[in-house]
This record gives structure tokens, sequence and C-alpha cells, in this order.
């Protein structure tokens, strides 16, 4: 077979990783900027800058345990696509890579005022993308030419998961988010009558 005939197939085992990647930044962006809530903005109670990580500062407490495991798993999948679609990066690369798409949401989070933004954030991000890229680093040694297949079908399964989860939260009485803060408003729980779980702090 020639180069030519091979390199079409190539872009073609690309597209579905692109799209799935696709899919996962949007669910992230919705995840970490709304809460999996309907767009809004803030009325600026929640628009500050925690600079100290981990460690209480700007007002705020020190980082809450489970937050930081779960912003450091978020960025595990990020990791395994970026790995799928750019094979050759170093590591480094790709870690800038993962800082760089964690400082435009901390700072989408301080513009839009829906969320804290804070430092501790931006390095287990940075650290959770990293994880994944090296996950798949591993999975070459033992997949080999198999690696982005397998990985691509783990990635596939992955996502019909998350989105059967995002769908069974949203039509849940559950929130994430923070109480809006907008004067008298508050995020409303879906049925009437029956007292919202209290609310989650904001990544």
């Amino acid at each position: 077979m020639s180069a030519m005939e091979k390199k079409p197939s190539r872009e073609g085992g690309r597209v579905l990783p692109l799209v799935l990647f696709v899919v996962y930044l949007v669910l992230l962006a919705w995840m970490v900027l709304l809460k999996l809530e309907v767009p809004y903005a803030g009325g600026g109670a929640l628009r500050q800058i925690k600079l100290v990580p981990f460690a209480p500062s700007a007002g705020a407490g020190a980082s809450d345990p489970l937050e930081v495991v779960a912003n450091t798993v978020l960025l595990v999948s990020f990791g395994l696509y970026l790995g799928l679609l750019a094979p050759s990066w170093p590591w480094w690369r790709a870690a800038g890579a993962f800082a760089g798409a964690s400082l435009v949401l901390e700072v989408s989070q301080h513009v839009l005022a829906i969320g804290i933004s804070d430092v501790t954030d931006l390095l287990v991000n940075t650290a959770g993308g990293l994880a994944g890229f090296g996950l798949l680093t591993l999975a070459r040694r033992g997949l080999q030419a198999r690696t982005a297949t397998v990985m691509t079908r783990v990635c596939s399964i992955g996502t019909v998961f998350a989105l059967l989860a995002i769908a069974v939260f949203v039509a849940s009485p559950i929130r994430y988010g923070p109480p809006r803060d907008l004067p008298g408003l508050s995020t409303p729980d879906r049925n009437a009558g029956t007292p919202a779980r209290e609310h989650a702090p904001a990544p």
C-alpha cells in the first residue's frame, strides 16, 4: 500500500477522537463554569481571586480535598485526548496546553463572576492533564499499534456514560452550583415544594 493510501486512513482514524474531544470540552466548560446550570452571569459577589494554593486566602477557605480530587480527575480525559490527537508532543508542551486551558476557565469564571478563580485549580488541572497524558504513554507500551483504536473505544464508552450521568443529574433536584449572587435570586429547585439540596462550593 502506498503512502498516499495510508494517509487518508490515518486522518480518518482521528475524526472520532476529535469529535469526542469537542464533546468533552463542551461538557467540561458547562461543568466548570456553569455547574451544569443554564447560562448566566453573576452579580459580582463571586468575583474573587485566590492566589495561595490549598490554604485559606482572599476570603475563601482552604481547598476542599474532594474538590481537589474532582478538579484533577476532570482533566485526565483532556490528557488522553491530547495524546491521541497529538502523539508527537513532548510532555512539557502538553503541560502548557493543560495549564492554558485551565487558565482560560479560571479567567472566564472571574470575568463572568460565576466562581472563585483559584490557583489551586490551575495546579491540579494541569496535574490531571499530565496524568492522562502519562496513562496514554503507558498504554502505548502494552498496546503498541492498537493504542489509538482501543483508547478511542474506551473514550467513546466513557463519553456515553458521562452524557447519561449528566442527563440524570440535570433531571434531578440536586444542584452543584452555588446560589447565584443576584439580589433575591438563588438557583431554583426543579420540583416545587421540595427543599433544594445544599449547594456545593464552586471549584
